[in-house]
């Protein structure tokens, strides 16, 4: 069980680094357009992330994909541009009770951003006899540490909107508008250029 809590804490590390914020960044823009009533909307967003960056994370980890670490590292603050985009040119979320685009977004951008944590736990891991456990036990802490960021950015949202009276699309375009515009910085000093 020490290696599997091991993992796991590395895990949830990794996601509330505040030096690596660009998925802190990603995960305020997928919640950006919502309020604390639609907390099943994010889990499910944000679990569609997490399945689209475990599958690529397992994929380069045990060596079946291999792809530029730069390209990566631009792709990510793309993925971040992408999201804050949509959040300001439609600043309310669907209504429609069937599968949302959103979550499709999620899930394909999880699949980059799985690649960008790929060389991290590979150099982790290092040579593991068997990296299924490690590999559960560092997606599950992944989980945990974005619903975190989940939690206190809908409690922060709900404090705003709810008590303090300020409008919720005015929130979503000013959250969507400076996550835009620090990942467009992280796109500007990546070393893909």
């Amino acid at each position: 069980m020490g290696q599997f809590q091991l993992y796991f804490q590395l895990g949830i590390q990794h996601i509330l680094d505040l030096a690596g914020f660009d998925h802190i960044l990603f995960v305020v823009a997928l919640c950006a357009l919502y309020v604390l009533r639609d907390w099943k909307k994010i889990i499910i967003l944000v679990t569609a992330f997490t399945i689209g960056h475990s599958i690529t994370l397992a994929l380069a980890t045990l060596q079946l994909v291999k792809v530029n670490a730069d390209l990566i590292e631009f792709l990510i603050p793309v993925t971040i541009v992408i999201t804050a985009m949509s959040n300001i040119i439609k600043p309310k979320p669907s209504t429609g009770r069937g599968i949302q685009v959103n979550y499709f977004f999620a899930l394909f951008f999880g699949l980059i951003h799985g690649l960008g944590f790929s060389n991290y736990l590979r150099s982790l891991l290092g040579k593991e006899a068997s990296i299924f456990q490690p590999l559960l036990a560092f997606n599950l802490g992944l989980e945990v540490g974005q619903l975190v960021i989940v939690a206190i950015f809908m409690v922060a949202s709900s404090i705003l909107i709810g008590i303090a009276g300020i409008n919720r699309k005015d929130w979503t375009l000013v959250i969507s508008s400076i996550v835009l515009g620090m990942a467009f910085m992280m796109m500007l000093e990546s070393k893909y250029w």
